[in-house]
């Protein structure tokens, strides 16, 4: 201690110095608390992002759908095969594709686990259990399901023997109204 009382130092302003050295208890709270909330907006963005991500994923699935559903219905036509077109209303649409999603599980007449597609059987519908739910609203509050149907879409064509109500596309739509996002 000799060292610090020689020349012009006095004790008190040594005993400020060494003080200055460290956290005070409030500092380190306030770090803490910076430290949390923005764990918190970054874990709340990774969610949002997560959701967006597996909606983007299931557009993705009902756009393939949808194509191999608009192949299979070109190739019926062409082939002067009209009559086998309403089958595809009822038929899994999942058999047009050319490989199935990895988180398509087949024909139930149960829910299948989250995240995952399958058909319901019964009730003619593919559907996909959602895993992440914050952003999405469904009017039916008692299921967790987004159910989708194959519809055709006909219309009158002329012809030499007159008008002819004949399918002209198709697509798959949402059995029950949702919103998500």
């Amino acid at each position: 201690m000799k060292r610090f009382f020689s020349g012009n130092l006095k004790p008190e302003t040594i005993n400020l110095k060494l003080r200055s050295r460290g956290f005070a208890l409030i500092e380190l709270m306030l770090v803490v608390i910076i430290v949390g909330m923005l764990a918190t907006v970054v874990l709340d963005r990774m969610l949002y992002y997560q959701e967006r991500a597996e909606k983007a994923v299931m557009d993705a699935t009902l756009a393939a759908i949808k194509m191999g559903l608009q192949v299979r219905l070109a190739e019926l036509i062409i082939t002067n095969r009209q009559a086998a077109v309403a089958q595809l209303e009822r038929d899994n649409p999942m058999l047009w594709l050319d490989e199935p999603p990895s988180t398509y599980r087949g024909e139930y007449r149960s829910p299948a686990e989250t995240g995952n597609w399958y058909f319901a059987a019964d009730a003619r519908q593919l559907v996909y259990v959602p895993n992440k739910t914050s952003y999405l609203q469904w009017n039916q509050a008692d299921s967790r399901e987004l159910r989708f149907q194959v519809r055709l879409r006909y219309d009158d064509i002329e012809t030499v023997a007159g008008k002819v109500r004949a399918p002209t596309g198709i697509a798959i739509v949402p059995a029950q109204p949702y919103r998500w996002f």
